[in-house]
């Protein structure tokens, strides 16, 4: 199965002047922990709720802090037309819940989640990647923890 055909395709971006609170507010909005970070057309980042507070709160800046200053930079993406398995193991690899679609012409067409996997794909498929991604450690944890 490709992702385009289990991908959620109603996805809101930000800005990256944006506020933090003006991504929280649209986190809330849209019930959801992430948003990607769109200039223009181009994908720039990934913010999440976990950003806001350890990268935003946890360091003292205020709700006006700009989305830039505490986005994810690096962007980890995937093709509509990849096969669900490929991008479930590339997740688990990376240790992410969820990755930006992009079309070959890299435009954001939606979002791939596990709950997306969960409803669509094979068990044993959402089970390798819950399990990649639930390791301890990697190189989104926020304590300095990594693992072995």
């Amino acid at each position: 199965m490709k992702i385009q055909n289990c991908m959620t395709t109603d996805v809101r971006t930000v800005n990256p002047a944006m506020t933090v609170q003006d991504a929280a507010r649209m986190m809330a909005e849209t019930d959801t922990g992430a948003l990607p970070v769109a200039d223009e057309d181009r994908l720039v980042g990934m913010i999440t709720d976990r950003d806001i507070v350890i990268r935003a709160i946890g360091e003292g800046l205020g709700p006006n802090t700009p989305v830039s200053d505490v986005m994810s930079n690096e962007v980890k993406y995937c093709y509509d037309d990849d096969e669900v398995e490929s991008v479930a193991q590339n997740m688990a690899d990376i240790q992410v819940r969820r990755l930006p679609v992009v079309s070959r012409d890299k435009r954001l067409v939606g979002i791939i989640t596990l709950s997306d996997l969960a409803i669509s794909a094979d068990f044993d498929v959402v089970g390798q990647a819950l399990g990649g991604i639930s390791r301890p450690g990697g190189k989104h944890c926020h304590t300095g923890a990594l693992a072995a």
